[in-house]
């Protein structure tokens, strides 16, 4: 279960302990003059009684509602099902802010004026999250750290994914999802290097711009998000690469490479300049 529905259960939990909370206001009010004489002798015997032991005043309850000058509800603090709940209203009686702690851990909600959602702050498990939401309870932002590593994941108006950054003890990913959920980027920083692949989600297709072993890298790409010119540094030293509107890569400056159609692979210098056709093949080089 998540934060949102554990909070959204508190939520109704709350409205069910408010009637209730009324209704034994009420009642205590009624007794309040019967009670009033007993109540200031066992005051009088709890005090002598805690002096003598040196206890301190203990107060126990299910619950407590804190008023306003108006009479209205501002805090409720009550034991729930699941838990301890903290309520904080404002002055027309909306819930504002809610603290729970429950069986999985503490969580902490903020609503605006209208009852929606706009900070959702748990400590659950082993995954602390953050989520943040715009005044549609939509668009937003949300922060989680587990056993991995962090997650950063941004959402669009829709509450659609857009952009999940992540780091974890291998790599560092950026994810960046179109609006059609059609195209996909991923760049992908590791200990052995750097690469950039667009996928085409569909279709299936799936294309690898640009990898390097370490060094910076620059793509620049069409409107369909296929890289067509890259320019990169690695350990081996810096290249230039220019592919065609399918992908293929058509020239090559700088270190290059090319296989051979046993599937061997054939690494060239810093110094070379190759043409390729539309099939793959050099059709023109230039490597000193």
């Amino acid at each position: 279960m998540t934060i949102e529905e554990r909070l959204e259960n508190m939520e109704k939990e709350m409205g069910r302990q408010k009637r209730r909370y009324r209704w034994l206001l009420g009642a205590i009010l009624l007794l309040a003059g019967g009670l009033i004489i007993p109540a200031v002798f066992e005051t009088t015997a709890f005090r002598a009684r805690a002096q003598a032991t040196g206890l301190a005043k203990i107060i126990r309850a299910n619950g407590f509602i804190l008023e306003d000058e108006d009479g209205n509800n501002r805090a409720v603090l009550y034991m729930a099902r699941n838990g301890p709940c903290l309520s904080f209203h404002d002055k027309n009686g909306n819930s504002r802010a809610m603290l729970v702690v429950d069986e999985d851990g503490p969580g902490l909600s903020m609503t605006d004026e209208k009852g929606k959602p706009r900070v959702i702050l748990s400590a659950y498990l082993d995954a602390p999250s953050l989520s943040l939401y715009d005044e549609n309870a939509k668009n937003g932002a949300r922060l989680v750290v587990n056993k991995s590593g962090p997650k950063l994941t941004l959402y669009d108006e829709n509450g659609k994914a857009r952009s999940i950054l992540s780091v974890d003890i291998n790599r560092t990913r950026l994810n960046m999802i179109d609006a059609s959920d059609q195209f996909e980027s991923l760049i992908d920083v590791s200990k052995t290097g750097a690469s950039l692949s667009l996928d085409d989600t569909k279709s299936g297709k799936s294309f690898k711009a640009m990898e390097v072993e370490s060094g910076p890298f620059l793509a620049l790409s069409d409107n369909i998000w296929l890289a067509r010119a890259m320019l990169g540094l690695s350990k081996d030293g810096p290249i230039l690469q220019l592919l065609d509107e399918k992908g293929k890569l058509r020239f090559a400056a700088g270190r290059a490479a090319t296989e051979t159609p046993d599937g061997k692979t054939i690494a060239y210098p810093e110094s070379s300049l190759i043409l390729f056709g539309p099939d793959g093949k050099v059709i023109w080089s230039a490597i000193k």
